[in-house]
């Protein structure tokens, strides 16, 4: 029986690490922010854990909604090996979020996660209510092919993050500064870092990812009628923004926003705008087609 923590009472930065148990495999997450409403479940980018996530923006969005933070099969803290494909990783989510007894969720899906949010949202409709997908693109989108990535990213992680999730403006950069700030806030109970074997099962679970289908390359897309809110840098060097369009064009109902002079961590350098963004998109009266 998994005991609920009192979320409520804590923080980004002060929950504590917990543990749930699934067919054999112990997922670590964290859960906080207001309790009684429908989750929002954060699936992360490649190579990846829970403190990668900016606090600014999961404690803003905790005074209205509560926050679930994962680590999925094999990543960090949690057990069991990272799967190869998507659609074994977006299993394990599934079976995360059974072990907890949730019923419906918001998904925020961040590159890698936004792939796991799509498979999600498609193979259980019932489960999810709203999709948020962040620097992400379709199955077989274009230029898919992820050769800026590497297992061997983790060895200076502060360089690629500046590199790839923020421009090299002077903007940009001071933006990305602030943000490598922001994910140290958290001073106990850290996350467990990725492996590089669970880094290696994610690069071949994403290229996967990036085939074209034989046929039909985006007919999956039109199965998701969920609300969606696509949200993409206009200079993301790691999911070129066509992808985000493609999505837009594709989903049946979806909305995207682009944010100016902004890669990868497009949310993260506009913060502000963005929680605003989703905030609204959260409140807005539209449901399921």
């Amino acid at each position: 029986m998994v005991e609920k923590q009192a979320a409520s009472k804590y923080t980004h930065e002060t929950v504590q690490t917990q543990f749930v148990e699934a067919n054999g495999m112990r997922y670590a997450y964290r859960r906080f922010g207001k309790a009684g409403t429908a989750p929002l479940l954060f699936l992360g980018y490649f190579n990846s854990n829970m403190d990668a996530w900016d606090p600014a923006v999961t404690n803003s969005l905790a005074d209205a909604h509560e926050v679930i933070l994962f680590d999925n099969a094999g990543v960090a803290a949690s057990g069991g090996e990272t799967p190869q494909t998507v659609a074994e990783m977006t299993q394990h989510c599934v079976a995360f979020c059974r072990a907890l007894g949730l019923q419906s969720i918001h998904v925020v899906g961040f590159s890698l996660g936004g792939m796991i949010a799509q498979q999600l949202a498609q193979d259980h409709p019932e489960l999810v209510q709203r999709l948020i997908l962040l620097g992400t693109a379709p199955r077989g989108g274009e230029s898919l092919t992820f050769t800026e990535l590497s297992p061997e990213e983790e060895a200076d992680p502060v360089a690629f993050l500046l590199g790839s999730f923020f421009t090299p403006s002077a903007v940009s950069q001071a933006a990305g500064r602030e943000y490598l700030r922001r994910i140290e806030s958290r001073r106990k109970d850290r996350d467990l870092p990725v492996s590089r074997n669970s880094a290696v099962a994610q690069l071949a679970a994403i290229r996967e990812w990036g085939i074209i289908p034989a046929t039909g390359r985006y007919a999956t897309l039109q199965k998701i009628t969920h609300p969606t809110l696509i949200v993409h840098g206009n200079k993301d060097i790691v999911v070129e923004p066509t992808n985000a369009l493609i999505l837009a064009e594709q989903l049946p109902n979806a909305q995207l926003i682009v944010y100016p002079d902004s890669s990868h961590g497009a949310q993260y350098q506009h913060a502000t705008m963005f929680l605003e963004h989703v905030k609204l998109f959260l409140n807005e009266k539209r449901e399921v087609r």
